[in-house]
């Protein structure tokens, strides 16, 4: 397809006069380069919130682990409190074990004791007793001998009940200390669950953190091919710009510049060929009333002084024809792929006849761009 010009153009009159054209396509380019730059200002803006919900998300992800570490602190300070209460408290129940044995050592003592009295008392001779009642020389002193065997039995007695209770208090004792030290295990266990817990929920919002790093350095690194790709756009669009001005200085000049009768040229060997195979290109699923306007085309341009003044010349002119920029057309002329209606618009199109009048440019419709609309092209 030839490169065309741009839009607000009128249709070709048929006669030898020439309507000048805006550059259709660079016109679509310049359009399709300010779409292409408006999504990347638009992609930009959303990459911007991003960038600003991220930073949020980090600020508050932060925050969460302040607080984290002000809990795991206060929950290692407890635990080591309560490791401290536990250590305390086995000291506590060694010291109440080692009072518990000696009260019982204490209270076996007493026993063997009681029990040995008993068994000498048992064992003294029933007449040495009552000779040693008779010995005593007054009733007073018999009686002062047994209130002194009856104290011993009763003061015997009393110590044992007292060591049995002692002995009973500090089993209490140890009892107690062994279920408050269960407790304290207890207690411990779930600081240790707690403490384990915080550090997950450390671990896990630090692991967030440094996610949302990653995905901030890969914003803002995004945010900077952004604002590169823009700055390309912006050097794209000027060049398009000045790019069109000299399309329209050049259609201008076509409309204005001396024209040649077909009569005046003379054209190669192989011209019909090259011409019937562009058409092709251009326009071989197009009717024939395509095919013949795609051929008047480049003949108009041969006409034209602002043009080469061949087929060949003005079909190989540099960035004219989208098929030989490609190479499909010298593809199909190897294998002469021009069908017989595309030789008949050539012959036609050499022998001066054109269905677009003066028209030096085709390509497909785009908003705006008027001219003679054949098939699926616009020619103007």
């Amino acid at each position: 397809m030839v490169l065309a010009l741009g839009a607000g153009t009128l249709p070709c009159a048929p006669g030898p006069s020439f309507v000048s054209a805006a550059p259709g396509d660079t016109q679509q380019q310049i359009n399709e380069a300010r779409q292409q730059r408006e999504n990347l200002e638009n992609q930009q803006e959303e990459n911007e919130d991003r960038l600003e919900g991220l930073k949020g998300v980090q600020s508050s992800l932060r925050q969460d682990l302040e607080g984290l570490n002000s809990a795991m602190t206060q929950v290692v300070d407890h635990l080591e409190q309560l490791e401290q209460q536990i250590r305390d408290k086995e000291e506590e129940i060694v010291q109440a074990q080692a009072a518990l044995e000696q009260a019982r050592e204490t209270e076996a003592w007493q026993y063997s004791c009681m029990v040995a009295r008993a068994r000498a008392m048992y064992e003294y001779r029933a007449e040495d007793y009552l000779a040693e009642l008779l010995s005593a020389g007054n009733l007073s002193s018999v009686l002062n001998a047994a209130d002194y065997i009856e104290r011993i039995a009763a003061s015997d007695r009393k110590l044992m009940d007292d060591y049995q209770e002692n002995r009973e208090l500090i089993e209490e004792q140890e009892a107690r200390l062994q279920r408050e030290k269960v407790e304290l295990d207890n207690l411990k266990a779930d600081a240790e669950e707690e403490k384990n817990k915080v550090a997950g929920l450390i671990s896990q919002t630090s692991n967030s953190i440094n996610a949302t790093a990653e995905q901030i350095a890969e914003a803002e690194q995004r945010a900077k091919q952004y604002e590169e790709e823009i700055k390309r756009a912006d050097e794209n669009l000027e060049a398009l710009y000045k790019k069109l001005a000299e399309e329209l200085a050049l259609s201008q000049a076509a409309a204005n510049a001396a024209w040649r009768d077909i009569s005046e040229v003379t054209f190669a060997d192989g011209d019909r060929k090259v011409l019937a195979n562009l058409i092709y290109c251009e326009a071989g699923g197009e009717p024939y009333e395509g095919k013949l306007a795609v051929g008047a085309v480049v003949i108009n341009r041969v006409l034209s002084s602002k043009f080469p003044d061949s087929v060949v010349g003005v079909i190989y002119q540099n960035r004219q024809f989208s098929p030989v920029a490609s190479g499909r057309l010298d593809l199909y002329l190897s294998i002469d792929k021009a069908n017989a209606d595309c030789y008949r618009a050539a012959d036609e199109a050499m022998s001066g006849a054109t269905n677009v009048g003066t028209c030096l440019f085709f390509r497909t419709p785009i908003p705006g761009l008027t001219g003679i609309n054949i098939g699926g092209h616009v020619f103007y």
